[in-house]
């Protein structure tokens, strides 16, 4: 009997993963709800295991009195009783007294088991929700259990975890036995005892995927600045590095995408794309809207975070994505709100907007100008204007609206390569676009008209003869107020 308890605790220590205090305390309080149901009391009990656990005993302690000042039998004892035991007892003295166990009735020993059980299992919860709570944010492995509306049971080991149908991915079917790598999103006691919920939807479940399969994020060599998905669709990733010999996208991706699909793999073919963070947001929307190549951004209203992304007819597609999701990812990670055009839209709304604005004009009243319109407004945000040329005369050195209007055609396209009609399309843009005031000169004064006084003939103030009959002129010049 005493090497069973033995085995028991040994049994319970290794498996459970429950201390030797929290067992002997267990048990400790087991006896004690059975010698109280015995004896009305436990106030006075002892408890003391033996050496390794083979055995345990029982004690009441009892106070020793005189026969008739006897009022309690659990908690006193007669002086000629106690003298039995000890026989130099005296009155006022305490006694241990060895119970026997055996004389627990029935009811008291089942006392006791439901209350050891009832520890145990409070115990063993306890234990589990702490060693579990730890491992919150974790990635753990399990095994397909059973399924019960949409939700599936996975076996985990010493505990059973909740894989509810919002946490799985669309694309992922899993059967009886099936293993099943998630992330212990959450840990609780509930109602009906400890539920560790499991997902493999969220974007903590990827971090953990590429802190497992890549090296340099793990060690912090590479950091993510933030992670968005649709998952089993798309994942996008935006990382850098504060180390400049090191690619942050080039070592996530690996030799050959060796890396990334790895990690595809283990997201059922979910795509999932790197982007190099930026801190200029035209940059990092750009990268963002990979796969697409995007021409150029333009920052619509800096407060409010709204974007346009110009790229080529081709190209549209691939930027918006499948049912919109590339872009609406791009938006998501930038926290802009990007709107995503062909050039030939862009130029159409450029229009429309020029038309809006002239309308406008004829009711609002114009401020009167005083200086030229037109210094350093860069040529990139004239409407109308390519792309492709803003790129190539900016290459030339040519960024500003007075640097293309101070040259001449011909150095302009010696210095750009463009020929004479396309500059002059470019600059019908930029006037129809800019009022270009340029300072006027002072208009010279008109010349009086004078006649000679013998014909009659028109002359001048500089002329000494009349060019018509020969006569000598001679002029007097009067102040006259108009």
């Amino acid at each position: 009997m005493a090497s069973d308890m033995a085995d028991a605790i040994r049994q319970l220590i290794s498996e459970k993963g429950i201390s030797e205090e929290l067992i002997v305390n267990t048990l400790q309080e087991a006896l004690l709800a059975a010698f109280k149901k015995k004896y009305g009391t436990s106030d006075n009990a002892v408890i003391r295991f033996r050496e390794n656990y083979e055995g345990v005993d029982i004690y009441a302690k009892k106070t020793i009195v005189e026969e008739d000042d006897l009022d309690d039998e659990n908690l006193q004892i007669p002086l000629e009783e106690a003298r039995r035991y000890a026989e130099d007892a005296e009155v006022g003295d305490v006694l241990e007294l060895p119970v026997d166990p055996q004389e627990f009735d029935l009811q008291s020993v089942m006392v006791a088991k439901q209350t050891t059980r009832q520890n145990f299992r409070d115990i063993s919860r306890d234990t589990l929700f702490a060693e579990y709570k730890s491992k919150q944010g974790e990635l753990i492995i399990g095994y397909f259990q059973r399924e019960r509306n949409n939700v599936i049971y996975v076996d985990l080991g010493k505990v059973e975890g909740i894989f509810p149908k919002k946490y799985q991915s669309p694309r992922e079917v899993y059967h009886v036995g099936d293993r099943i790598k998630a992330l212990i999103y959450e840990v609780d006691k509930g109602k009906n005892g400890l539920q560790i919920i499991l997902s493999r939807s969220h974007a903590e479940f990827v971090t953990k995927l590429l802190e497992l399969e890549i090296p340099e994020i793990y060690d912090k060599t590479i950091e993510i600045f933030k992670i968005v998905r649709e998952p089993g669709y798309r994942t996008k990733v935006a990382v850098y590095s504060k180390r400049d010999d090191v690619d942050p996208v080039g070592a996530c991706v690996g030799p050959k995408g060796m890396r990334s699909q790895l990690i595809s793999q283990e997201l059922e073919g979910e795509k999932i794309d790197f982007i190099k963070y930026d801190i200029d947001p035209k940059q990092f929307i750009k990268n963002a809207l990979s796969p697409a190549e995007v021409r150029t951004v333009h920052i619509l209203e800096e407060s409010k975070h709204t974007a346009l992304a110009i790229v080529s007819e081709k190209e549209l597609s691939i930027a918006i994505g499948k049912m919109g999701q590339n872009v609406k990812l791009a938006n998501r990670l930038c926290d802009w709100n990007i709107d995503v055009k062909t050039e030939e839209q862009y130029l159409q709304d450029s229009h429309n907007l020029e038309l809006k604005r002239a309308a406008d004009s004829l009711f609002v009243e114009q401020p009167e100008k005083t200086e030229e319109v037109g210094e350093s407004v860069l040529l990139e945000d004239i409407p109308g204007l390519k792309a492709e040329q803003v790129e190539v005369l900016a290459a030339a050195g040519i960024t500003l609206v007075e640097d293309f209007l101070e040259k001449d055609k011909a150095e302009l396209s010696k210095l750009t390569g463009i020929d004479a009609a396309e500059l002059s399309a470019i600059r019908a843009t930029i006037e129809e676009n800019i009022e270009i005031v340029q300072e006027e000169e002072e208009p010279a004064a008109e010349s009086e008209v004078y006649t000679c006084p013998d014909c009659g003939t028109a002359v001048t103030p500089d002329m000494k003869n009349c060019p018509s009959c020969g006569v000598e002129l001679s002029f007097e010049y009067d102040d006259q107020e108009e």
